[in-house]
């Protein structure tokens, strides 16, 4: 082994690459892992990608891999390969705050499940990263504890709530990341990060252990540098669990294979709808010139591109901001002061109802109180059958708009984001323009489908970066990363 190896010689290879020579014994996992603490500990103070780094844990859980691997017992194709976790799913040997002062310093007594399928293959944890407060924001300025920044412009948001992960990765601290997708909450960020998200299919990434914002909606996935690096990750972390009531007890495709497959770049026979309603107005120019470009790279490949038309996606905003905040609403009332986390006024001079009060009043942030309220107020008895039951309605109205669209395509592209990332502060006290910014991403959460944000490019108007969105039905996980790899390779490098 070469002793006069770079740090960035290490961070800046992609997962893969990385795996390929921890398993030829050409690098260590201890060597690597080292590498991004490097990286961590030089950079992050400005970006804040990290709530928590586990330096010792990680480095321990590298030399475990390196030991399995040289005993010839590697536990996975990413033995050795350090993963950033976002600060949503529990670990015992760390904090998991959710970006929130209700669980400052809260240690977990179980590992999620995700987290226990990390650590059985052979993947150290460098950190968690920060989110905004309970997955609820666009752009991790929501977050108890610090603002993140993107790596392409400090100045500038790096999407939300899974900002941490993605910026983790667009500055080389991370080869892989973990986020969680509730509306949007990993592609958005891999879209303004140029780097590649993907949320699964609803039900095949385990939920337990993912502390929730709404149940129905919340799903974790892989986050990486390249089509191939996430889709070894997803291979690690997806499968039925008995632990999670709403896992679907159904085999996964192969998305290594795929994106292995799709690399080749043959999309002949391909068909591939636009979203009518995906596009038009409020969309940025240099947006709209790079999803062209992919379009034609696409054709170029051999796919058909054809217009789909799906009427009811122009509701998904506002049934989603009825359906989401119902279920915090339920979903949070466990943060009473009385179990575990923060507890303001237990001075004995307060009754219970008072200290539950004040301690959810000091605990949580402007924005989880303000979708509380929402919440509770659309599932009252005067307005559920208003609110929340006309939400579900339109849900269902969006499942068939999906449903009736991939009997005529294999999958359908949208911009991932209808502009590039906006400044820090711009849109704070613009709740309804900072929800705009998920227009995109709502309908395949609302349907509990599939879809993968990949680099296109970076905006002709500010030379940010743009993503491209592909969506697929459930359980065709494997067509995103086909054609996420085939646009990949033949796009080529972005800036």
């Amino acid at each position: 082994m070469s002793n006069t190896r770079t740090a960035g010689d290490i961070t800046g290879l992609s997962a893969a690459e990385l795996a390929d020579k921890i398993a030829a014994r050409d690098l260590s996992s201890v060597e690597v892992t080292q590498a991004h603490l490097d990286r961590i500990a030089e950079i992050d103070g400005e970006l804040g990608a990290f709530l928590h780094v586990g330096a010792d844990e990680s480095l321990a859980a590298a030399k475990a891999a390196d030991d399995a691997i040289a005993a010839g017992e590697a536990p996975s194709a990413l033995a050795g390969v350090p993963i950033a976790l976002k600060d949503v799913f529990t670990t015992t040997d760390a904090p998991t705050t959710c970006g929130s002062k209700i669980l400052e310093g809260w240690m977990s007594p179980y590992d999620a499940t995700v987290t226990a399928k990390l650590r059985a293959a052979g993947i150290p944890i460098l950190g968690k990263t920060n989110m905004d407060e309970f997955a609820m924001g666009s752009s991790t300025e929501n977050s108890a504890y610090q603002v993140t920044r993107n790596p392409w412009d400090v100045t500038r948001i790096p999407g939300g709530s899974g900002g941490g992960s993605a910026a983790a990765l667009a500055s080389y601290q991370a080869p892989l990341a973990i986020g969680t997708d509730t509306g949007g909450s990993i592609r958005q960020p891999a879209s303004v990060t140029a780097t590649v998200g993907v949320k699964p299919t609803y039900g095949t990434v385990s939920r337990y252990g993912l502390v929730a914002c709404a149940s129905s909606l919340d799903q974790g996935g892989p986050c990486g540098r390249t089509v191939l690096d996430t889709a070894l990750l997803h291979q690690v972390i997806a499968g039925h669990d008995p632990r999670d009531s709403t896992s679907i007890d159904q085999a996964i495709p192969d998305v290594v294979g795929a994106a292995r497959a799709g690399a080749t770049g043959d999309l002949s026979g391909v068909r591939i709808g636009v979203v009518k309603q995906l596009q038009g107005d409020g969309y940025q120019p240099g947006v709209v010139a790079s999803f062209e470009a992919a379009c034609k790279q696409l054709t170029d490949l051999g796919a058909t591109i054809v217009e789909v038309d799906c009427p009811h996606f122009s509701y998904a905003l506002g049934a989603y901001y009825l359906i989401l905040p119902s279920e915090v609403s339920s979903n949070l009332a466990r943060f009473d002061a009385m179990r575990y986390g923060l507890r303001v006024g237990d001075d004995g001079t307060h009754s219970a109802d008072e200290v539950m009060a004040m301690t959810r009043a000091a605990g949580f942030g402007p924005e989880v109180k303000r979708r509380i309220m929402i919440g509770t107020y659309a599932l009252s008895s005067g307005a559920y059958d208003a609110f929340y039951g006309q939400a579900q309605k339109v849900r269902t109205l969006i499942a068939r708009d999906f449903a009736k669209a991939y009997a005529d395509v294999d999958v359908l592209i949208s911009p991932t984001t209808p502009t590039t990332p906006f400044k820090l502060g711009e849109k704070v006290d613009d709740p309804l323009s900072m929800y705009l910014f998920d227009l995109c991403t709502l309908p395949v959460n609302l349907a509990g489908t599939a879809a993968m944000s990949v680099p296109s490019g970076l905006s002709s108007d500010d030379g940010l970066p743009v993503g491209l969105q592909i969506m697929a039905p459930a359980f065709g996980d494997d067509r995103l990363y086909r054609i996420g790899a085939a646009y990949e390779a033949a796009r080529g490098p972005i800036g």
